[in-house]
């Protein structure tokens, strides 16, 4: 047996008996949501039935968590954390509630949106219409940026903070110190440089303003697979932690190198300001530079997941709190649905992981969970965590299983695990409905939850988890022009904006594909799972194995995906393996950090690499289009190839895949301009012929769509000639019609002078 593998086997063995013996010995927990404070309620007008008017609250929730409960056992640095009188560890929370004003009309449906990034949570209009409760509350506690807590959150009425985002206020460990690595990319000029996570501060302060215990070095090229070569050690003396130059509106002169020193923020204030460095001679835009540098005062991360967690078990299941103050919805709530998208879709991910989903009184607390666009789990409960990362270089998500059955890791030599392990001992698994797309794929390292790290064969789904796979689409979606559906022939040419930090823009249109159609059906299709035991449509995803032309899932080269040669605007460079498929990293985060559960010290800064896991990807057709997911109406009938990965334009990772964006590359209009461009697809003029040709084809594909049950055909559908409709939820859109209808609105062969011909010049 192999040391690392002996490690994490004595790891959880140790950790097993230490939560046996905390419930044999243990006095009965006491710890839960303490004290609500509701400290605004507004009149909401209900879009989908104006007659039942629903209500936001907004406010606080206090609670306590005994670290020595065995359904708390796995937060990092809980047992450092300072107690109460009672033992516990505090936290307070924010919530934000949509509800019907009258409760005698709510469904008993509670959706607990995950905020993201401190963010609000739209309810959609089906929801109002059916008469469901929307709970949101904060879970990340790292309180930088958009996750900031108000200076006044503990005050009690008549006292309220100003709402302006979600937070959640944890235990902060107090003159404990540690390594962490900050990056500044794509910069310029003699300005100082803040040093950002995903655009908002990295959460931790420097233990001390002294350079020479830090390390800042430059890098010239990194690869997708993280090969590093490095550049020059800035001398200590020629970079300061300060602000210089002349910044901000209004701009304020910090003065020349070394500037204005950077506040060390002694009390660990909420929302600190970012960490900034000034460099003498300013930073050079082709170089990326690395600063390795000792903090202080580190977060009780995994804190934040418990007070998610208690707070929907509070409005699920209480009557009222410990000083009198009723639940708002108590004994309204049947079921709860726990929801997030990107970030808080990765937090879904890791509260099921952890056992969250059941309370310290052992109850269930989510009967659903819906993870969108999510690909890995968030780094929320490990000391120094970055919950904000998004997988660049050197972020935490993936370690551990991503797959929700038990299933090896081989290529990590980490024992069998799996997402549900926690949930599945305590019966209190969610039914799970999982939905993501191409973007997923190429940047945020989805394919190890099909086939693990060691991809020989698919992993199969449990009962309780349906996927659904939206083919050659970006992060969440298009939605790119005024129609919201992507029937546009003329899109605008100007490259895709990339996310992350700082990565500039792609060479590539945005992905114009729409995610609606398919949301809007398996939110209703969850609910009815949920609420009724209704089975949700079949699960459809790339395969590995199986019939042969259901083999979808292949090495991510463009031989295997069979990716056309030749398309405009698409080098054969960007499928070099420096260059395309954002890679699982085994990294070695040192001795003190379970690798299994994510949790403990990472103590290795930056971490080795050990290996890269392998990544398949999804086979294309001839038109360069995913093949294997559910059927989408752009998709079937495109306008052009639509990616899951765009080209960075400029910067220090030009030629390399655009993080997590997607692209798109139009057909030609004719076949002589397509015969012009040595463009081997199709054209508009031989595929469709007319606009309405065109019209007709996306009839079809949604027909297609519909039939198999993955979007919504309803009454107007059925007036229109849809061959499989269907009698429609209240609020929730008849998205056959709509599409079909866009389309003969649409451009498409339509535009002044086409005369309703892809080629009004040919006969």
């Amino acid at each position: 047996m192999s040391s690392k593998l002996s490690q994490h086997r004595c790891t959880l063995l140790i950790g097993g008996l230490a939560a046996a013996m905390s419930l044999a010995w243990a006095p009965p927990s006491d710890a839960r949501v303490t004290r609500i404070v509701i400290d605004t309620t507004t009149v909401l007008a209900n879009p989908a039935v104006p007659s039942n008017p629903y209500q936001l609250l907004t406010g606080r929730a206090f609670g306590e968590l005994d670290p020595n409960d065995a359904h708390n056992a796995l937060i990092t640095d809980i047992q450092l954390a300072t107690t109460n009188a009672n033992g516990s560890v505090e936290y307070i929370a924010s919530f934000r509630i949509r509800k019907p004003t009258d409760m005698s009309s709510a469904s008993g449906v509670m959706w607990h949106d995950v905020p993201n990034r401190g963010g609000d949570v739209a309810l959609p209009n089906d929801s109002f219409a059916g008469g469901d409760v929307q709970l949101l509350s904060g879970w990340q506690g790292d309180n930088a940026g958009g996750t900031a807590v108000p200076a006044n959150v503990g005050c009690l009425p008549p006292c309220a903070p100003a709402f302006a985002n979600h937070y959640v206020k944890v235990p902060v460990l107090v003159g404990v110190t540690g390594q962490i690595l900050g990056r500044i990319i794509n910069r310029s000029g003699t300005n100082s440089q803040p040093l950002n996570v995903m655009g908002n501060p990295i959460p931790y302060l420097p233990a001390s303003l002294d350079t020479t215990q830090a390390r800042l070095v430059t890098h010239t090229k990194e690869t997708i697979e993280g090969v590093v070569t490095e550049g020059e050690t800035i001398s200590s003396s020629d970079w300061a932690f300060a602000k210089c130059g002349i910044q901000g509106t209004p701009p304020v002169n910090y003065g020349a190198f070394p500037g204005t020193p950077q506040d060390l923020d002694p009390a660990h204030l909420p929302g600190s300001l970012p960490v900034h460095v000034c460099l003498r001679n300013g930073f050079d835009p082709a170089k990326l530079y690395q600063l390795t540098y000792t903090v202080k005062n580190p977060y009780v991360l995994g804190a934040g997941t418990s007070a998610f967690r208690d707070v929907a078990s509070f409005f699920k299941y209480a009557s009222a709190d410990d000083f009198g103050t009723a639940n708002p919805l108590a004994g309204k709530i049947n079921s709860a649905i726990i929801r997030g998208s990107s970030q808080s879709g990765n937090f879904t991910r890791h509260f099921i992981f952890l056992g969250m989903n059941e309370d310290e009184a052992g109850r269930i607390v989510h009967e659903g969970a819906w993870p969108l666009i999510a690909g890995r789990r968030v780094s929320n409960n490990s000391r120094w965590g970055q919950p904000d990362g998004v997988l660049e270089l050197y972020q935490m998500g993936s370690e551990g299983p991503q797959w929700w059955h038990s299933f090896p890791d081989r290529a990590r030599n980490l024992h069998p695990g799996g997402i549900l392990d926690r949930c599945s001992r305590t019966d209190t698994c969610p039914k799970v409905i999982e939905t993501f797309g191409g973007a997923e794929v190429f940047a945020l390292k989805m394919t190890t939850s099909w086939v693990g790290t060691d991809p020989k064969n698919d992993i199969p789904l449990p009962d309780n988890v349906r996927r659904y796979y939206l083919p050659s689409s970006t992060h969440g979606g298009g939605n790119r022009d005024a129609t919201d559906s992507g029937f546009n022939e003329a899109l605008p040419a100007s490259g895709a904006s990339c996310p992350g930090n700082n990565w500039g823009t792609g060479t590539l249109r945005a992905n114009p594909v729409p995610a609606n159609s398919l949301v809007n059906r398996m939110r209703v299709a969850l609910r009815e799972w949920v609420m009724n035991g209704t089975p949700p449509p079949p699960s459809r995803w790339p395969l590995m194995r199986g019939a042969r032309n259901e083999r979808n899932l292949v090495e991510p080269t463009k031989a295997a995906m069979g990716f056309p040669s030749g398309v405009p605007g698409i080098p054969d460079s960007i499928f070099l393996a420096d260059n395309f498929v954002n890679p699982v990293l085994d990294y070695d985060w040192g001795p003190d950090f379970d690798e299994f559960n994510a949790t403990g010290d990472p103590t290795n800064i930056p971490p080795p690499i050990r290996s890269v896991i392998k990544m398949l990807v999804p086979r294309v057709d001839a038109d360069g289009n995913e093949l294997g997911g559910v059927p989408t109406v752009l998709r079937d009938a495109p306008l052009g190839t639509y990616l899951g990965w765009n080209i960075t334009a400029s910067g220090f990772h030009v030629g390399q895949t655009c993080n997590y964006v997607g692209g798109m590359v139009p057909f030609a209009k004719t076949k002589a301009q397509r015969l012009a461009n040595g463009d081997p697809r199709l054209s508009l003029e031989e595929r469709y012929g007319t606009h309405a040709g065109y019209v007709a084809a996306v009839t079809v594909a949604a027909d297609n769509a519909a039939c198999q049950g993955y979007m919504f055909a309803g009454p107007a559908a059925a007036l229109m000639g849809a061959k499989c409709t269907t009698a429609l939820p209240a609020g929730v859109r008849d998205d056959w019609a709509y599409l079909v209808n866009q389309a003969t609105a649409s451009n498409v062969c339509n535009q002044p002078g086409d005369g309703g011909k892809c080629n009004p010049a040919a006969p």
